[in-house]
Order: structure tokens, then sequence, then C-alpha cells
């Protein structure tokens, strides 16, 4: 345990986070940048003397059920944690579960590609941001509850409309692939109850899930390229490019078509019509 190293990464993460961050009113007489000592202890469960001391080097060796309740109440990031907790002397276990945050900058990016379909998938393939074109070429995520917006589900499990995963031309290349990656998701989180629920509601309701998951693979390659079937402007083949953001388990994916194709012209269109259903009756 490196008690100096630890007291002064902790007083570093308490100084930048605002009261208002945490729910916490900022008051008149606040002398200090950032939350108050006793507001660290009060937020992590813990008494104000015994994080006093942690952050004069001179606490005992803290327990795993505190380093928890530090990373919760500083907000530290998965790489803080496993820092915080490698400077405390016990090291990391398994994250508790796929990140389902997204950073600003990422969704301001999404919405800087105006003529791209763009989303964020989690570990377990749950959309969770988007930008109005793939709302349009894909479905209106933001009418969907949270659990519906999962590409895997939308490949493997029955929908009312017949239709598996937007029509996309690679579904079954697709459903294979996710299927490697969520063997290895469930090895990095083996606890979380997340991804195990998933997991079991796709072996109880697909034999095909079944099968795949069966063979313990876990590596798949990229899609490059897929054709999405639209019900209103036809087939849109495009481009499939994927950027890894590693620190929180998740991808970008980004749809693009070729310039001057057919593709082009109806992605074009879906930006201007959005999610309209333009072949509902009047």
């Amino acid at each position: 345990m490196d008690r100096r190293q630890l007291a002064d990464f902790l007083r570093t993460r308490r100084e930048r986070i605002t009261p208002a961050e945490v729910g916490l009113p900022a008051g008149h007489r606040r002398r200090t940048p950032g939350l108050r000592r006793e507001e660290v202890a009060q937020l992590a469960f813990i008494s104000t003397e015994y994080y006093t001391r942690l952050e004069q080097a001179r606490g005992p060796r803290p327990s795993r059920e505190v380093l928890a309740g530090l990373t919760r109440a500083l907000r530290l990031s998965d790489v803080e944690r496993d820092h915080l907790h490698h400077l405390a002397g016990a090291p990391p276990g398994p994250p508790p579960g796929p990140s389902r945050e997204v950073r600003p900058s990422i969704l301001a990016l999404l919405h800087r590609l105006p003529q791209a379909a763009a989303i964020v998938l989690s570990a377990t393939y749950d959309v969770l941001a988007w930008n109005d074109l793939a709302a349009a070429l894909m479905e209106d995520f933001s009418a969907l509850p949270p659990r519906d917006r999962n590409l895997v589900r939308r490949a493997f499990l029955p929908r009312p409309d017949g239709r598996r995963l937007y029509g996309v031309s690679d579904v079954d290349e697709f459903s294979a692939s996710a299927v490697r990656n969520l063997r290895a998701t469930a090895g990095r989180y083996p606890d979380d109850l997340g991804v195990t629920g998933l997991i079991r509601e796709l072996l109880d309701g697909s034999d095909e899930f079944a099968r795949l998951w069966a063979a313990h693979d876990v590596c798949a390659a990229p899609a490059l390229c897929k054709t999405f079937r639209h019900p209103v402007v036809g087939p849109v083949s495009v481009n499939c490019d994927v950027l890894d953001i590693s620190d929180r388990d998740q991808q970008v994916v980004i749809y693009t078509a070729d310039p001057g194709t057919p593709s082009e012209n109806a992605l074009r269109l879906l930006s201007v019509v959005g999610t309209q259903r333009m072949d509902a009756p009047l």
C-alpha cells in the first residue's frame, strides 16, 4: 500500500468534483475546491475521521467495500478505479459491469456526422446513443424502453413484424459474430446480472443462439459492408466502420454510403424525412 500516493490521489479526485455534480448544495462559505472531506465520507458511507486519515497518509489499508464506496463517491472511471485499488494494495477484481455512460464528446461526434448514420453500442449490444439518421435508417430508439434497444435481441428473438435486425443482408453473419463477442463479454463481466440475464434470455428463447453459444468461439471478423432493407426507401447499402472506446468497453458504429450511389440518395432522403412514416395512410 502506497499511503502517500493514495492520499494525493484521493485529494485530487475530491477537489475536481463540484457539489452540484453529486446533488449537494454549494453553500456560501466553501473555501476548498470540490467536495469537503466529510461530504466524500458521507457519499462513501464511511466515517469522516477514517477518510481524513486516508488523505493524511496515516490510515489503515482500506477494504474492498471501502474502495467501492470511494469509487462511487468520487465518480472514478474504470481506469481510475483500478489505479485506486493498486495504490491501496488490493488488485482490482472484474469491473462491475459494462459501462452505459457515453462520453459527451462521443455524443457530440454523432451529431457532427450529418451524412452518416451512427450509433454507440455497449459490450452487450445495447444501443446507448444514436444520431437522427441512424434513427431514420433503423428505428426511433427514443420511442423504445432501454431494454428493447438491444441488437442481439433484435437478431435472435422473434418480433411481431417478423423482421430480423432491420432486414440487414448479413443478419446471419452478425448473429454469429455477436455470440462470439458476447462470450468474451461474459468472461470480462462474470458477475454482472445484466450480462448473465441477457444470455439466459437468449438461450431460452432461441435455438440458434444456443447452438452458436455451445461452440465457445470468442473471436469475430468485423463486417465491412451491409445492406439495410428499409420499408420506405428500399435497400440501402452502406460501409460499416467501428471505432473502439476501450476505456468504456463501447463501440461507435458508423454507416456511410459510397458517393454517387442510390444508397447515398436514400440516406439523404432519410435525413430529411427522419422517422416519419411516408408509407402511413392519410
